[in-house]
């Protein structure tokens, strides 16, 4: 008579996890950055030297922006080319925030550089993150 054997099984380990949680952060800040732009257009005109005009269509695409890594980050698996245009938004909004910097496109005061220069630093985290997420899954 002989008895089954059986095999130990490894417990799966789901590597989307480490990825799905910073594209969620990154969802999230995105979003309140973006409320924040809306709200406080006015207010933060002064101090920044940012327009309104600049500061509200900056906070919606900001919205929007939220939104799509909402979606993405919910998928059961992750799209990895809709992890790549997160990266590569991050990347382009880095860039353009050091433009807008460096440069005399709006008339910025010294907080209003600071600030771009802070965010540029935090979008060029969140993509340099999400790469990593990316190799991580072994798909990049």
């Amino acid at each position: 008579m002989s008895t089954p054997t059986r095999t130990a099984r490894r417990p799966e380990i789901d590597t989307s996890r480490p990825l799905r949680t910073i594209l969620r952060i990154d969802g999230w800040s995105t979003a309140v950055f973006g409320v924040v732009m809306l709200a406080a257009a006015r207010p933060l005109s002064g101090p920044l030297g940012l327009p309104t005009a600049w500061s509200i269509p900056f906070g919606v695409a900001m919205l929007g922006g939220a939104a799509a890594l909402g979606l993405i980050a919910g998928y059961p698996q992750i799209p990895v080319r809709y992890v790549g245009l997160a990266v590569a938004g991050n990347a382009l909004s880095c860039v353009a925030l050091l433009v807008l910097a460096f440069t005399d496109v709006i008339a910025l005061t010294g907080f209003g550089v600071a600030f771009m220069l802070a965010g540029a630093l935090v979008v060029a985290v969140y993509a340099a993150l999400e790469f990593v997420g990316l190799r991580w899954l072994g798909t990049s």
